[in-house]
């Protein structure tokens, strides 16, 4: 009797450490970032943020338009408040807002592995 008593309980020990490791995989995966997908979502909101708010003003008009927008051309070379401007701002908006996703993806993750151990 004693015999069969020692099989069920290393039998559930070998299971319950077989749950121990599914668990410790499942939550590292649900807690990791994808770098690629973060970057691409980020990007696309932060191009379509400044190309849509260059034309607003553009279509807005009036005599001084955009004036702080304008200061984007300080940091984005080849970037005005008009029509073409809010194409470059787009390009310069998905290549910065995608490298912006990506790094704070591997950061999260690496913040995340730390402390996982």
């Amino acid at each position: 009797m004693a015999a069969r008593n020692n099989t069920k309980t290393s039998s559930f020990q070998q299971q319950t450490g077989r749950d121990d490791v599914e668990e410790k995989l499942i939550k590292q995966a649900v807690l990791s970032l994808n770098g690629h997908i973060s970057g691409i979502v980020l990007g696309i909101v932060a191009g379509l943020v400044i190309f849509i708010a260059t034309n607003w003003l553009v279509i807005k008009g009036g005599p001084d338009v955009g004036t702080h927008l304008q200061l984007l051309s300080q940091f984005f070379i080849g970037y005005s408040v008009t029509f073409v401007g809010s194409l470059v701002g787009l390009l310069y908006g998905l290549l910065t807002g995608y490298a912006v996703g990506f790094l704070g993806a591997a950061i999260y993750n690496r913040v995340v592995i730390l402390k996982g151990s």
